[in-house]
């Protein structure tokens, strides 16, 4: 009897051990979650949980478990301003960065930035360790950022020995516009040659470490950025006899002001009616349709490392792009405008806590990421900030005031998107206006007609008060109408006109 009595009690210590063992390894939920900031180059509304005709099976995966923002819109149409507006919280009209600015000169003799705390500071001064690797702020990150830096390998490549098609000159004068990466095709043999393929590796894992502190992994993807080069099985996805071409009209831009032909000035990038002619343009939707599953297989590859993890349940996770990218739209391949299809972006937050599957349909900005990361992970507001949280949107709270999203690109040109319209005003008094109920390609400008003359002083209400001139170090160095401006409004132009191998 004493026997079975002593065994029983032994057996019930053994449990009690192995159940305490078990819940140590378990890891409690800390104060503040971890951070998994994704940034895709490029990367436009074509993606399958948007209903578009990408396939996109880890991005929509995310979707459905968080909130999408389906009408969101970056702060310049341009990788350096976009991506500096979102990591210091302050708009382009406030800085003044409205062209490419080296990251670690984005507070350099800038008296809006020069004691501006950025993004992954932010959470660093807060007790999170910080990590980054590949495209992140413009080229990569400025120096001291994070705690950990994977960098980033320089350009978009790997190149093949000769380009498939697009020269990167076009029909432009050389020595005005440099040659741009833009070309299409399939390259190379496998994704493990890829630099998003290595960033990924990277991230997963640090996703495997034991970390002592909340951390923030920031992984920025250089596709879907030209050139639009991933392996053939990415482009087998996609015959080209599924390919539908984009709406278009050849008097697209007959009613818009001579402002915006000269932004829209873009020789070395294909136009819509090289496109038609050549027959490239379905090859080319082709190839950045192919680009944006390989960037999802990749994103599939760390949200798997992620949910495999400790840190799974305690993890907000934000996926964004720096502006989207036109196929077609008015008459070019290119980002570089203040129209639709430059300026909205997919803008995706999963959390804990937050309502899953749920699209929110109201105007929002990349500038809020900032803020609302910041309320998701319970850390205090950053009075600095210019952009508001999407919490309250997100849990499904009234607004106060009318959402809108403003697009600025060069000094005093700037776009404000509402619920149902676009208007954008240029330098010189210029204007346009669609009304996106009816006409959601922004094939017809409305500003002259006098019925929307209220709407449009409506608007003009949300432009920003603040036009900042050209930050000293930012330059845009690829389009002579910018070139053009900076010398106008500011006086100098810090770098040569013509960039071999640019960023664009």
């Amino acid at each position: 009897m004493k026997t079975k009595y002593y065994i029983i009690i032994t057996l019930s210590i053994l449990l009690l051990a192995c159940a305490e063992k078990k819940e140590k390894s378990i890891p409690k939920k800390t104060e503040h979650p971890n951070v998994l900031f994704l940034a895709v180059d490029d990367l436009n509304m074509m993606i399958g949980g948007l209903d578009g005709p990408a396939k996109t099976p880890n991005i929509d995966r995310l979707i459905s478990n968080g909130v999408v923002f389906s009408d969101a819109h970056c702060q310049a149409p341009l990788c350096g301003p976009s991506r500096a507006s979102l990591m210091t919280g302050l708009r382009p009209s406030t800085t003044g960065i409205y062209g490419m600015v080296h990251d670690n000169n984005i507070r350099s003799g800038n008296p809006a930035t020069k004691d501006i705390v950025m993004l992954p500071e932010y959470f660093k001064q807060n007790g999170y360790h910080t990590m980054g690797i590949g495209k992140l702020f413009h080229n990569h990150a400025p120096d001291g950022v994070f705690d950990e830096s994977g960098g980033r390998v320089k350009g978009f490549g790997p190149y093949p020995p000769e380009r498939f098609v697009w020269d990167g000159f076009g029909t432009s004068d050389r020595k005005k516009y440099g040659r741009t990466s833009t070309d299409w095709g399939a390259f190379p043999e496998a994704d493990s040659l890829m630099p998003d393929h290595q960033s990924v590796d990277w991230a997963m894992e640090r996703l495997n470490r034991k970390q002592d502190k909340p951390f923030f992994m920031g992984v920025g993807f250089l596709r879907v950025h030209v050139p639009l080069y991933v392996p053939q099985k990415w482009f087998d996805m996609y015959p080209l006899d599924s390919i539908e071409t984009i709406p278009y009209r050849a008097d697209d831009l007959n009613d818009v002001p001579p402002i915006a032909l000269k932004i829209n000035d873009l020789p070395m990038m294909p136009s819509t009616e090289w496109a038609i002619k050549s027959g490239e343009w379905p090859k080319i939707i082709q190839a950045y349709l192919a680009c944006i599953s390989f960037v999802d297989n990749e994103i599939g590859r760390l949200l798997n490392a992620l949910e495999n993890s400790e840190y799974a349940d305690n993890t907000v996770i934000v996926l964004w792009s720096d502006h989207g990218y036109r196929l077609g739209e008015k008459g070019t391949f290119a980002k570089h405008a203040l129209w639709d299809p430059a300026t909205k972006t997919p803008l995706i937050f999963d959390a804990p806590n937050l309502p899953k599957g749920k699209i929110v349909d109201k105007p929002a900005e990349l500038l809020s990421i900032y803020p609302t990361l910041l309320e998701l992970c319970g850390l205090p507001a950053y009075e600095r900030n210019e952009g508001k949280s999407l919490v309250p949107l997100m849990m499904g709270e009234t607004e106060e005031e009318p959402s809108v999203a403003i697009t600025t690109f060069g000094m005093k040109n700037h776009t404000i998107k509402s619920d149902r319209y676009r208007y954008i005003r240029y330098e010189d008094g210029g204007e346009e206006l669609y009304d996106h109920k009816t006409d959601p390609n922004e094939f017809t400008n409305l500003a002259r007609k006098p019925q929307y003359k209220e709407e449009i002083a409506r608007l003009k209400e949300f432009l920003p008060k603040t036009n900042a001139h050209w930050d000293q170090n930012s330059s845009y160095t690829f389009q002579p109408y910018y070139v053009e401006q900076k010398a106008r409004t500011n006086g100098t132009i810090n770098r040569p006109v013509k960039v071999i191998g640019a960023d664009h």
